[in-house]
């Protein structure tokens, strides 16, 4: 149109412009100075507003839209659609928005749609594109429907984001347990097969150490098929991806793959790709990447940065659980590596420890024969001689006894036999044998167990070397003063308590971490003798436990030391399912499986619960309750000791007590909770 710009679209910006130069005589719409008054109205008024809309009028359904539609949909069929039939403007998705426009002129009723799929042809290629709008009828002057207002809002950037999002979501949390590196790239693929609408395949290669690039996973990809062969080589000119030029580090784009793979998976679309990035897995502190990811592209979506960049985002999370899954898989096999060493050193101990003990028994019998031969008496220096070698051949042999039984403990095979005891009696029944012992070296020994209300249970020869370890422990590094051993009731729980205290040297504080840990001797102490394996304090740490109890110390430097040992009351004891009755003993394996009193079950159910030796590697195991760091911290069952919450029972609240009852496997670290 030529000429003066008509008043409907006088100073209504660039689209205004445009549409005055449309040629409107030739369409059914005729010369603008000549339109109806409501097709004036309603034309200023889309072209003034800033919302994206666009509208058809007349018999044609006349092409309109405004500024903001041009910029957000209309694309590269701007300023061609102004004024031409919205059925050829929209000519790719007619079938879907025909319909409605015909409902909106013959019944008068708006429609409404949110994130609807069309397929629009609007940047030289079909786009997956959503659409939020709304069609509304619109009336000339005389009330008649003659045309319809779409109010529009794009949603393709966001519905494609959200997908994504979602896609990368689930990429980074995937629930399945997985711990190698084949498992880590078979769960990440099966993530990927439910995001075929952003990539319609992939492919995982990894580098091997000849150079070549070997298939690790595939999504939507069946076996076999010519595009995921299971090895390209390095020097392959016809491979089916660039594996020698991935090794550089940058993403490839190739296309043509209709050509090469005519069968390729369409994913969710119609069509097949028709191109691929290739993009390397990074390693972490390496130039050379581990591998390449092939993502299909959505053909319908240009390859803009955003969606580079999500691919990128899934190479980049796909690298990093390889690379977690090859950390873990080496702390693995450095835990068994440790476990092999650990059960050769317990085997080692075990053994030595019957070598040694028969040389030393068949020297010890006739040495204590010749002391003890009346008829042929031995002269005064030969007596002296022997009973040197008695006695120290009898303390190598404690030694030897103490390593085995630690060896024993390691191995999971310490036998225990419980019985009810009168705690305070017997305690002061051991620690009286010192009484010669401390009064040869000028020391005093007080002992202070008056009779506790209750009666415990422990096994009698591990409660011994308890006591008998700890008053050694404070003679060989006490040189004045007393040594005091009592036994009463433990004012922090309810269970008794074992107090060896000496005046010797005292423990400093950087020791004390280290003091119940086998093989660990404080270097530079001035002590008695300097016999000892180091193993003493962790054997009473142990038997300790194997009763359900604690043992801690409190020391001073140059003030002495206390070892407190914390023994529940009653019948609650770790590592056991059930006490025996009063009166009655049984032998309870240190693994906790009693003998001849388990509950019938099946075969299948009592071989699941079978003690199994731990695979942990003895030297990395945990001393403290894993429920608490605090030695003082109880739990509800009233035990303190980290087995509790190891078994298979849970403690319930009664009238009478507590009593252990089955729970689940899934639930043993959760049997106790602090109070």
């Amino acid at each position: 149109m030529s000429g003066m710009t008509p008043d409907v679209f006088r100073g209504t910006g660039t689209v205004g412009e445009d549409l005055a130069r449309v040629d409107w005589s030739a369409t059914a719409l005729g010369d603008p100075t000549r339109w109806p008054r409501s097709l004036r109205t309603i034309v200023r008024a889309l072209l003034a507003s800033r919302f994206s809309m666009w509208m058809a009028w007349g018999s044609e359904l006349a092409f309109f839209c405004n500024d903001a539609y041009r910029r957000d949909t209309l694309g590269s069929k701007y300023p061609w659609a102004l004024g031409r039939p919205a059925s050829e403007v929209w000519a790719e998705i007619w079938p879907d928005i025909g319909p409605r426009i015909d409902r909106v002129l013959k019944e008068g009723i708006s429609t409404w749609d949110q994130a609807l799929l069309l397929f629009l042809e609007r940047s030289g290629y079909r786009e997956e594109s959503y659409h939020t709008f709304s069609y509304s009828p619109l009336t000339d002057d005389d009330g008649a429907i003659v045309g319809m207002l779409c109010v529009v809002t794009e949603d393709t950037e966001r519905v494609i984001g959200e997908r994504q999002l979602a896609t990368l979501r689930d990429l980074g949390t995937d629930p399945t347990a997985v711990r190698t590196e084949a498992e880590t790239v078979a769960a990440a693929c099966r993530q990927l097969e439910s995001a075929t609408a952003s990539l319609p395949f992939t492919l995982v290669y990894r580098y091997d150490a000849e150079g070549r690039a070997v298939i690790a996973g595939t999504a939507a990809v069946p076996e076999g098929h010519p595009a995921a062969p299971a090895v390209i080589e390095p020097d392959d000119p016809g491979a089916a991806w660039p594996a020698a030029e991935l090794r550089s580090g940058v993403p490839m784009v190739v296309d043509g793959l209709a050509d090469r793979f005519p069968d390729l998976p369409r994913g969710s679309w119609a069509e097949p790709p028709s191109a691929a990035l290739v993009v390397p897995l990074p390693q972490q502190g390496q130039t050379l990447p581990l591998g390449f990811l092939v993502a299909g592209l959505n053909r319908y979506r240009p390859l803009d940065e955003g969606y580079r960049g999500f691919i990128e985002l899934v190479a980049g999370q796909i690298a990093a659980r390889i690379a977690t899954a090859r950390a873990y898989e080496s702390e693995w096999l450095r835990a068994e590596r440790l476990a092999e060493l650990d059960q050769a050193k317990t085997t080692f101990f075990t053994n030595i420890s019957h070598e040694f003990r028969t040389p030393l028994t068949l020297l010890l019998g006739p040495t204590e024969d010749a002391l003890a031969d009346s008829s042929i008496p031995l002269p005064a220096e030969h007596r002296a001689r022997f009973e040197l070698v008695q006695r120290n051949g009898e303390r190598l042999l404690r030694l030897v006894n103490s390593l085995l039984d630690f060896s024993r403990s390691e191995a999971g095979r310490l036998n225990a036999r419980y019985e009810e005891v009168d705690l305070a009696k017997y305690t002061a029944e051991l620690a009286s044998s010192f009484a010669t012992a401390t009064a040869r070296v000028g020391l005093a020994l007080n002992i202070d167990c008056p009779p506790l209300p209750d009666r415990y249970w422990v096994d009698q020869e591990m409660w011994a070397k308890v006591v008998l370890n700890l008053l050694s422990n404070a003679l060989k590094f006490t040189f004045d003063g007393s040594i005091s051993v009592s036994v009463g009731p433990d004012p922090e729980g309810d269970g008794a308590l074992l107090c060896v205290a000496d005046t010797g040297i005292g423990i400093a504080p950087e020791d004390k971490a280290q003091l119940f840990e086998r093989f660990s001797r404080i270097s530079g102490a001035r002590s008695r003798s300097f016999e000892g394996s180091g193993i003493g304090l962790a054997l009473v740490a142990e038997l300790v436990d194997l009763h359900g109890g604690t043992v801690g110390v409190e020391s001073e430097p140059g003030k002495g030391s206390t070892f407190i040992v914390r023994l529940p009351r009653g019948r609650t004891i770790s590592r056991t399912r059930r006490w025996p009755r009063a009166g009655r003993t049984r032998r309870v394996r240190s693994s906790g499986r009693r003998r001849g009193s388990w509950p019938k079950r099946s075969a299948g159910r009592r071989a699941s619960r079978r003690r199994r030796p731990s695979r942990v590697p003895a030297l990395v195991r945990r001393r403290v309750h894993p429920w608490s760091s605090s030695p003082t911290t109880t739990p509800t069952c009233g035990t303190t000791s980290r087995a509790c919450c190891n078994a298979t029972t849970a403690c319930r609240p009664r009238t009478t007590g507590w009593r252990p009852s089955r729970r689940s496997a899934a639930n043993r670290r959760t049997c106790c909770s602090p109070t």
